[in-house]
């Protein structure tokens, strides 16, 4: 299905990352933000907001296949997550309804905060999603409308995105913060290169007709404790003394398991933090 078209609602990193995979396939991709002039080339703009109700006016007017709604806050707090995930889905959905668009599929961009376990414990898709922070009971919230849209969806529950202009670790490592190692604080990452790849993935695994769950957590094969993350940077780059102030920190523990999204085929080219950041630090 190489001439599957494709809007991208919140096209930013990640979403620029995918349109550019996408569009190398053949793929017709439209990219939706309000500052259109930093869309990757070959991306239709549609110029608009997302936290607006007004239509952009250059909605695309023919069918489109696919839909994948990946915004990010722009004010971290409960206000700004409701107009990013909750409004914003609702009225990129009722666009669609009145252009008479109904996808083949819609992937929703979230996140692995919707789970609520702090003690190391295991988690993959069927795991309880309770968070009590307000953060995740949004994103939970959003999840809910995604999957009542009337038409097939799945959720993308990434985790710890990083890589180039992602380096807020690198800087407090190079800063010389501490972080507690016990108890461990595990942590899950995806580097941004992957969480493109794997939201590419899975929308060519469904334009060939293979059958999606309707949920996938996106990080890496490995899992690990803070300390031990920031323990192999400082090594790597150097760092030997200890800042005097407070410590990084970190609010929960557990660990995802990408065994779902391996199960169907997918491999994260950087298979952990090691991998991961050598590619950023080879590049900086």
């Amino acid at each position: 299905m190489s001439t599957a078209s494709l809007l991208i609602a919140g096209c930013g990193d990640v979403g620029g990352r995918l349109a550019r995979r996408l569009l190398a396939e053949g793929w017709t991709v439209y990219g939706l933000r309000r500052d259109t002039a930093r869309l990757p080339a070959g991306v239709l703009p549609v110029a608009g907001d997302l936290r607006g109700d007004d239509c952009p006016p250059a909605w695309p007017s023919g069918p489109l296949d696919y839909l994948v709604y990946c915004a990010a806050a722009t004010e971290h707090d409960e206000a700004g997550y409701r107009a990013a995930y909750i409004d914003g889905l609702r009225h990129t959905l009722d666009w669609l309804r009145r252009h008479g668009q109904r996808p083949k599929r819609l992937i929703f961009v979230s996140s692995s905060g919707v789970y609520g376990q702090e003690d190391g414990e295991w988690v993959d898709e069927d795991s309880p999603a309770e968070a009590s922070r307000y953060s995740g009971r949004i994103m939970r919230e959003a999840e809910r409308l995604a999957l009542d849209a009337g038409f097939p969806a799945s959720l993308l529950r990434l985790s710890g995105i990083y890589g180039p202009g992602r380096e807020w670790l690198l800087r407090q490592v190079r800063e010389g913060y501490r972080v507690v190692s016990e108890p461990p604080l595990y942590g899950n990452r995806i580097h941004v290169e992957d969480a493109a790849g794997l939201l590419a993935f899975l929308l060519q695994a469904d334009a060939r007709g293979v059958p999606l769950a309707d949920c996938y957590l996106g990080v890496d094969d490995e899992p690990a404790p803070l300390h031990e993350v920031v323990g192999w940077l400082r090594e790597r780059l150097g760092i030997t003394r200890w800042s005097d102030e407070s410590a990084v920190r970190r609010s929960g523990s557990k660990r995802c398991s990408n065994a779902r999204a391996r199960a169907l085929g997918w491999r994260p080219r950087y298979p952990s933090y090691r991998e991961g950041y050598e590619a950023v630090l080879t590049e900086d």
